[in-house]
């Protein structure tokens, strides 16, 4: 029965629709990966089945040969979420996954691909009882070729076997409980499968990826096209458009090292004021002119950087209006339960006031980038480096494999502005091997993508460089949260661990978490609700609306008036769990006026600045 199940799902999904079009059958059945679309492709997600494996002997019980498992799981949700339809919230140290592909006849004599948006931890894929490929990091989306393990107009059975244990601290974990239950603000577990599933077809000489350079001193943008295979007469044409009209067309030979600029007159900028793309179209012909290869995309002229303590957005001077996003849902975990829900979360980040997100402890969902480069929404984007073992040389290389893979995924995107592969690294050193890591992680960020400042750790000790020093405080007295983060007159800024972190150097200065300030509000969705004192925020709470709002005023009003600070990020902007210090709650809907929370977070710094010399 479990077998026939599965060929109807796949029959099913032979069917799926094409380019960005959900089914109302599948989850999360959108196109994945907006900035490199093709037409043809099929959505995994749905129903398959599954086994725990808590001894982790399915190893040795050859369930990699399963042609299907006793119970069923809805991917792409954890098997800790309520949308998977399990909800086990105990430890998860391994699981198997089983469900049957059906690769249309139509692509025969085509490249393959499957596409996992996001595995937690370590993976082994199996086809027909075959490792076909293993991969490490819960953060970074990855593909398999399966060509050669795969028949055209045939069906295979894949079974995905998972290892997960964030309490090893071997890994990065984001901010995943160690514990059997969430606790202050640490949250619900995620294990195995939580973002799409997809496959597609290629070309055997496609496009595997194309680099995207906004170059805006010279107006022009630098493509630098990566091909599966080249052959001899192998063409490329880049086409970028402004709306209806070319802007910019070229055709080159196909070739790894080659670097196309395209320069645009009268260039129109990206920014959340005007945060305008050019469409992109990539056309790869053989050398008799047939078209092998047609992918569609977008690109932002966009350029991020920092000056004189400064950071700057298209040249000029620009202040930074954060909000920590933690990307947890109710229902899902680190999954949206819908596309809907990611571009909301975007709106409900710009009716607060906030023209960007600091993306804390996840990396986000591709489609979440796509929101945020339509909506004019800027972005961190961070690594899940908590629950990790700094010092420890095996958990360092699994973040800096797992990041690099991050960077190389997410480095087109106009959103995105700076890079923050480090949160928090309070703990103590052995043998200088957490300023190692922090050292490596800084420089290979920037060997990846020189075109973007690095904040090398937010918060925490600070010993190697950083193009952005970020400090976090959580002082609730206005008064005293001034005195704490006035620049001294010795030229001295506030440092959290002076003893631990080397000077301020005059690098772009950034309170990148503060507030935090608790207020409850009871949960629409069916949840248990704790104890009000295991409710987990900063300070005394407040103890009318009124209070809450004078202190949050107030806070933003000190940052926003001192002048060597260059912006700020204000925790946060959902309650998630136990954590009740969000403008939102956790199922999104609104605690305050948000029209008096939208004046707060976008006064002018002149007024904020007089109102704290009264």
């Amino acid at each position: 029965m479990i077998q026939i199940r599965s060929l109807i799902t796949a029959l099913c999904l032979y069917a799926a629709p094409m380019l960005g079009t959900p089914t109302t059958e599948l989850p999360r059945s959108e196109y994945p990966r907006m900035q490199f679309q093709r037409t043809e492709w099929q959505c995994l997600n749905g129903q398959w089945t599954y086994q725990f494996d808590f001894g982790q002997s399915g190893m040795e019980d050859r369930l990699y040969e399963s042609e299907g498992f006793t119970q069923e799981i809805t991917v792409p949700f954890c098997p800790e979420s309520p949308l998977s339809g399990v909800g086990h919230k105990d430890f998860i140290p391994a699981i198997w996954y089983h469900r049957t592909l059906t690769v249309p006849q139509s692509w025969q004599g085509q490249r393959i691909l499957l596409h996992f948006g996001g595995v937690d931890y370590r993976s082994q894929i199996f086809i027909d009882g075959r490792q076909v490929a293993e991969h490490y990091g819960g953060a970074a989306s990855f593909t398999v070729d399966v060509t050669r393990h795969v028949k055209a107009g045939g069906s295979h059975h894949l079974v995905v076997y998972v290892q997960d244990d964030v309490r090893s601290r071997l890994q990065p974990g984001g901010k995943q409980s160690r514990r059997l239950h969430s606790y202050e603000c640490f949250y619900t577990r995620v294990t195995g499968i939580w973002s799409t599933v997809w496959m597609e077809p290629v070309a055997m000489n496609a496009l595997e990826r194309v680099r995207i350079t906004p170059d805006l001193d010279q107006q022009q943008f630098l493509f630098q096209p990566q091909f599966y295979e080249v052959e001899d007469g192998q063409q490329i044409e880049i086409t970028v458009r402004d709306g209806q009209r070319v802007v910019f067309r070229r055709q080159v030979a196909a070739s790894n090292s080659s670097v196309v600029p395209a320069h645009i007159d009268k260039v129109k900028t990206w920014s959340p004021e005007e945060p305008f793309l050019y469409d992109v179209e990539y056309v790869v012909s053989d050398a008799k002119g047939k078209v092998i290869d047609r992918v569609s995309s977008y690109a932002g002229m966009r350029k991020s950087e920092v000056r004189g303590g400064r950071f700057y957005l298209n040249n000029q001077p620009y202040y930074l209006r954060l909000v920590l996003d933690q990307g947890y849902y109710p229902d899902g975990q680190w999954t949206a339960p819908t596309d809907e829900q990611l571009r909301r979360d975007i709106e409900l980040g710009l009716q607060a006031g906030f023209n960007g997100a600091r993306l804390h402890q996840k990396v986000f969902d591709q489609r979440y980038f796509y929101w945020a480069d339509k909506l004019g929404y800027l972005t961190w984007g961070e690594s899940p480096s908590w629950e990790m073992d700094w010092t420890h040389p095996v958990a360092a290389r699994n973040m800096l494999t797992e990041w690099e893979e991050c960077v190389e995924r997410d480095i087109n995107e106009p959103c995105l502005i700076c890079w923050s592969p480090l949160n928090e690294t309070w703990m103590p050193d052995n043998d200088q091997q957490r300023a190692r890591l922090t050292n490596d992680l800084y420089h290979a960020t920037r060997r990846l993508d020189p075109t973007r400042p690095v904040v090398t750790v937010s918060g925490g000790y600070h010993t190697g460089p950083t193009d952005i020093y970020a400090e976090h405080t959580y002082v609730q007295d206005p008064a005293a949260l001034y005195e704490q983060l006035r620049m001294k007159d010795d030229g001295s800024v506030y440092t959290q661990f002076p003893g631990k972190s080397r000077a301020w150097q005059g690098e772009c200065y950034m309170i990148d978490e503060f507030g935090g300030i608790r207020w409850v509000k009871q949960m629409q969705t069916q949840q248990e609700v704790a104890p009000e004192e295991q409710f987990w925020g900063y300070g005394k709470d407040p103890q009318s609306l009124d209070e809450y709002y004078d202190r949050l005023e107030k806070q933003v009003d000190v940052i926003l008036s001192i002048p060597h600070i260059a912006g700020f990020c204000y925790t946060q902007i959902v309650d998630v769990e136990l954590e009740k210090n969000g403008i939102y709650t956790y199922d999104r809907e609104t605690k305050f006026d948000m029209e008096r929370i939208r004046r707060i977070f976008s006064k002018d710094r002149e007024t904020a600045k007089k109102t704290i010399t009264k």
